[in-house]
């Protein structure tokens, strides 16, 4: 019947103490936190026994849960898109981006893909017309891209997107601009009449050639066919966005050309052009007004002469523009293209993505690999489609790493004696852990928690190298049990030495990444939180199914069966004898007989009245003297599987016995028992680790001020693809980016004009704000609207001096004075909609360059129907929408003079181009003063935000320290608690959270030298490694604080007892992470730097000789035991009994 241990300390090698200290207990003799540690200790006792009896049943019903919930990685979902990872839960940003979706729909206006040309000589200058000539062979390689699907064929130009295709009521003209119009190109080619070639639309006119840009010139085609079609209209909106000849007045890039037009300015001399010179100040599109093209968006690596005149630059880009999925389904839908196939938006979504991958293809395949120049493509989907790809858990790096795993295990704990050796316990222990690794990762799953490239490139890792920790811990525990105890009660003993230490390291690594979920980034908040459960499912393995597969082994071990090989018996079984204490009769055993070195096995016995464990040698015994004993009697004789303490000298061949080699009697206990801790528990080695230490803290803090915020963007893909060298590149020479200042709803915008005016001012004048060109003005819905009602009103003023416009009639006006007079007779009354008196007596635009609010939405739906490439270019994205309205000049009905308001706006942005942005230190400016003046306008009335990837991903930035200083704070005292609770001595506790804070302030000013900067990803490792770090300091305390004697004493006991289960516990978590290394995404190779700096922990030696130096606990001279009765000659051991 298993019986509980007596309440009292127990001690790293305890054994059952006689019945008389019950006595002693019940009288209150001892203090009440050892009496709360003994009543936990003996549940543990009480556990592992129950564990050792129904070991089979345990191992059984443990496989069974843990594999079930495996299974649950069936359903588990990887997140790959960027803003889902990265955007901060719960912050403005997330509710911001929430509103636009809101609006606007899931999708943006349209996608981007691009090319970045750079030469393969770093710094030469690409402004050549060779250069130009292999981007122009790239980009059209790319723009004649084609794929089937659904039984047609698409290409660009049926899915790019295109800026304001203009209402004509002509039908053949309307049709013929629906073919030609352009797609939306951002090209450095556009400076040259090869940049027609990029466009794909074509039309037929009877009697012509194909029209196409290359030979397209729209004010010749305008007068052709002026004869046979009104196209008045037409004309003055191809006037107003300055179209002129388009492409065809243009120079040829390679004037040589056959095609190349006569109008072209180069045709003639045919001589090359300037590069530089032509693309000076950005290129255009077709509309010189509309669709200017700035530098810093074509030209990257530029240098200027003194007088600011492009000489060279390094990188050139262009980027092709496609519709979102939404509106490419709406504009085929009802299309007899796609009436058979049941078009639907997710067929939308997939005909862009499979365009989208071939382009990427060509493009990059379209320069030989001799080339002087290097194409880097870049698509959304062809980024999503690697990070999914590896984001899926890599098979090889998993199996290759577990087997190396399993190989440390089974190798480390394999012993010369091949019955008490344990290496399959390592094998299994490995496995085991990597069973509760997938268990909890299938529970993650199921209840909801996506995945990630750092859940299945890290997790399975890390767990399993922290998992591994306790394993070796309660092996080598296991072990150590001395062999007087009870069969039946070995795994008992073996839990409630090492349990207390197994229970405190696992709630705190729980706890660790349970705070590192504050991090509000969804990736690494599910990653946080996955781990904490894995931690949890690991915890719970170690501590009930690894006792199961002890106790096994202690069977094979007690059957004296071969290790792993189990069904054979060992070579040294029949050497094992026992003899019985009383055939000694009355003789001695000398004390040095306690350090002999063994060739034969025994067994020590202990009689019920004795309180002496006695081993006895046969007659043939040959006693060796025992070594010195660096550390005279304080210390108790090494245990572990080196035990045998009787050595026999072969006598023949016939008698031949497993002889045991030299080396057999080393290993890490023995290390630490009679070379390190005598060197380390000297004074002056205790102080010159302390003043070591003292001084490696102080340069950590000098090094925790060199540390900067930041992640690039190439850290989150992975390396060696070719998303990765493009973005590389774009980081290098085009720091630009695209962000819109959003106004919301709420507010009245007739009556805030000049708030938003104002808002727009103080916006433009950031630093980080790429100004227009002195002859552009700004981009903007409010700027172009404003100045379209200002051309109007002066066509209106023109044609009513000249009499061609009157109260009556505007019929013989232009089409711009007939708009402005619709305009100016609408009074906003419902009851009388019309006043022609004031045709004269109001402006659409007042003297402060406002727009009269009566008006304001009235003229906002005559301006979207009939300015579109306005509308186009100021990027507005209107919601609601305003209603389309057909302006008709010779319709004078009251019905065609009734212009409908548009709707209160709850949705409109300004665009803006962010340049310079290469630190984060520039992201965070940019974001403060962009926040500045929102709440400045939110003063004012206005609710406005800024929107754009910088928002997106740098905003975290601006709370960033706040939150891990919050994290780790909470952390560690959470610690404190913990050991506080389950120690019962707040000084121990206390030294432990000072080492763990010690250790944190050291990663981070390595940091700091190593040049890592802070993001989210090193917060979730500085949090983590509080948790890891427990794992090598609460082994040596508990070993320090249950151990008797003086304070050097207890040191080299916890140093021997501990050293070899805390360096396993490091070295396998560094093998954990080992295989990270091989990772192609760069953060996490950093994770795995930082982690495989901090996995060894403090070294033990730091806690021993911070414990032996300052430890307030009382201690016991050497002369005493802990009662404070004499001892005698012997050597002591913790246990009370004499070897």
């Amino acid at each position: 019947m298993t019986r509980s241990p007596p309440l009292r300390e127990l001690p790293p090698s305890y054994t059952p103490p006689a019945r008389t200290a019950a006595p002693q207990i019940l009288a209150g003799s001892l203090k009440a936190p050892l009496w709360l540690r003994a009543y936990f200790q003996g549940l543990l006792f009480s556990l592992g026994c129950g564990i050792q009896r129904h070991c089979g049943k345990v191992l059984f019903l443990g496989l069974l849960a843990f594999g079930a919930l495996a299974l649950g990685l069936r359903v588990a979902i990887i997140e790959t898109n960027l803003e889902q990872l990265w955007v901060e839960v719960g912050s403005r940003v997330s509710q911001e981006l929430h509103y636009t979706k809101e609006k606007l729909g899931e999708e943006a206006a349209y996608t981007s893909q691009m090319l970045i040309q750079t030469a393969r000589q770093e710094g030469e200058n690409i402004l050549t017309p060779e250069a130009l000539g292999l981007h122009l062979q790239a980009a059209l390689t790319a723009s004649k891209v084609q794929v089937s699907l659904y039984g047609k064929s698409w290409d660009l130009n049926k899915i790019c997107y295109k800026s304001g295709v203009p209402l004509i009521e002509n039908g053949m003209i309307e049709r013929m601009i629906e073919k030609l119009f352009p797609c939306v190109i951002l090209t450095p080619l556009d400076c040259f009449w090869e940049g027609a070639k990029l466009q794909g639309g074509s039309a037929y006119l009877p009697g012509r050639p194909d029209i196409q840009w290359t030979n397209l010139d729209p004010e010749q085609l305008l007068e052709e066919l002026g004869p046979f079609a009104s196209l008045e209209g037409f004309r003055e909106l191809l006037d107003k966005a300055q179209v002129g000849q388009a492409y065809v007045g243009r120079p040829c890039l390679h004037p040589d050309d056959l095609h190349c037009p006569p109008s072209a300015p180069n045709h003639h001399s045919r001589q090359a052009p300037n590069v530089a010179h032509e693309l000076s100040g950005g290129c255009h599109g077709f509309s010189h007004k509309f669709m200017h093209w700035q530098e810093e968006l074509l030209l990257g690596g530029m240098a200027r002469d003194p007088q600011g005149q492009l000489l060279r630059a390094e990188a050139l880009q262009s980027t092709f523009l496609l519709m979102s999925p939404r509106q490419l389904y709406e504009h085929f839908r009802g299309d007899y293209q796609t009436h058979d196939i049941g078009w639907s938006e997710e067929q939308a979504g997939t005909v862009l993505q499979a365009w989208q991958r071939r382009f990427v293809q060509l493009a990059q395949e379209a320069l030989p690999e001799n080339a002087s120049q290097q194409i880097h493509a870049f698509s959304s989907t062809t980024l999503d489609d690697i990070l999914h790809a590896f984001s899926e858990v890599s098979a090889a790096r998993v199996v290759g790493g577990y087997l190396l795993m399993l190989a440390y295990a089974c190798v480390t704990m394999l012993r010369w004696d091949c019955a008490q050796s344990q290496g399959a316990v390592g094998l299994a222990g490995v496995l085991l852990v990597a069973l509760a690794v997938a268990s909890g990762l299938g529970l993650c799953a199921l209840l909801g928690i996506t995945f990630n490239a750092a859940t299945t490139q890290v997790l399975p890792f890390l767990a399993l190298g922290i998992g591994v920790d306790d394993v070796f811990l309660l092996a080598h525990a296991f072990t150590e049990t001395l062999p007087g105890t009870p069969l039946q009660e070995r795994m008992g003993e073996c839990l409630q030495r090492t349990g207390t230490s197994v229970v405190l390291t696992s709630i705190n690594n729980m706890a660790a990444f349970l705070m590192a979920a504050l991090v509000p980034i969804p990736a690494l908040r599910a990653f946080s939180l996955q781990a904490a459960i894995v931690g949890g499912c690991t915890f719970v393995a170690v501590m009930l199914v690894f006792p199961a597969i002890l106790s096994l082994d202690l069977r094979r071990r007690h059957c004296q069966r071969l290790d792993v090989l189990c069904c054979f018996s060992s070579p040294c079984s029949a050497r094992v004898i026992q003899i019985l204490p009383q055939e000694l009769e009355d003789e001695t055993v000398p004390v040095g007989i306690a350090h002999l070195t063994a060739t034969v096995q025994a067994f020590t016995h202990c009689e019920a009245s004795s309180q002496h464990v006695v081993t006895i040698l046969p007659p043939q015994a040959h006693l060796v003297p025992p070594p010195s004993d660096p550390l005279g009697s304080e210390v108790f004789s090494p245990g572990g599987s080196t035990r045998d303490l009787l050595g026999q000298e072969e006598e023949t061949r016939q008698k031949a016995a497993c002889k045991s080699l030299p080396c057999a009697h080393w290993n890490l206990a023995h290390f630490a028992r009679y070379q390190f801790a005598p060197l380390l528990l000297q004074s002056h080695a205790k102080a010159i680790v302390l003043v070591l230490f003292g001084a490696l803290l102080g340069l950590s803090l000098y090094g925790a001020t060199l540390v900067q915020d930041g992640l690039a963007l190439t850290d989150v893909v992975p390396r060696g693809t070719k998303e990765h060298a493009f973005l590389s590149a774009q980081l290098r020479y085009f720091s630009l980016y695209e962000v819109a200042l959003v106004t919301q709803g709420g507010f009245d915008y007739a009556h805030s004009q000049r708030a938003l005016f104002d808002l727009h001012q103080r916006f433009s004048s950031l630093k980080a704000v790429l100004p227009p060109p002195a002859t552009q003005a700004p981009r903007t819905w409010l700027h172009y609207y404003r100045s379209w009602l200002q051309g109007i009103q002066a066509a209106f003023d023109q044609d009513w001096a000249s009499g061609r416009i009157t109260r009556h009639s505007y019929r013989n006006g232009s089409e711009d004075g007939a708009l402005a007079y619709k305009l100016l007779i609408q009074t906003g009354d419902a009851q009388e909609p019309l006043d022609f008196s004031q045709l004269t007596t109001r402006k659409l635009v007042d003297r402060e360059g406002l727009i009269p609010p009566e008006l304001f939405y009235m003229g906002l739906t005559v301006w979207v129907s009939s300015d579109p490439l306005g509308l186009a270019a100021s990027q507005a994205n209107f919601y609601p929408p305003p209603p389309e309205w057909l302006h008709d000049k010779y319709d004078t009905t009251g019905e065609n003079l009734r212009i409908p308001p548009a709707q209160p706006l709850e949705f409109a942005q300004f665009p803006f181009l962010l340049r310079g942005l290469q630190k984060t230190a520039d992201f965070v400016e940019a974001i403060e003063g962009a926040r500045a003046a929102c709440a400045e306008a939110g003063q004012a009335g206005v609710h406005a935000y800024p929107s754009g990837s910088p928002f997106l991903f740098w905003e975290q930035y601006l709370g960033l320290r706040r939150c891990f200083l919050l994290a780790v704070c909470i952390l560690l005292v959470c610690t404190f608690l913990v050991c506080a609770l389950l120690l019962l001595n707040p000084w121990t506790a206390g030294l432990i959270v000072l080492v763990l804070a010690m250790m944190t302030v050291e990663l981070f000013g390595i940091m700091g030298f190593l040049g890592i900067k802070l993001s989210a990803i090193p917060v979730v490792i500085l949090v983590a490694s509080v948790g890891i770090g427990v794992e090598f300091t609460v082994h040596m305390a508990l070993g320090f604080l249950t151990t008797q004697g003086s304070r050097n004493l207890r040191a080299a006991r916890a140093l021997e007892h501990t050293f070899a289960p805390v360096t396993d516990g490091a070295i396998s978590t560094l093998l954990g992470l080992l295989m990270l290394a091989g990772s192609h995404f760069d953060f996490i190779v950093l994770l795995c730097g930082a982690d495989g700096a901090h996995a060894p922990g403090p070294p033990p030696w730091t806690c021993a000789a911070a414990c032996a130096a300052v430890h307030p606990g009382p201690t016991a001279r050497g002369d005493t035991d802990v009662q404070g009765k004499p001892r005698g000659p012997e050597s002591t051991s913790s246990t009370g009994r004499r070897a």
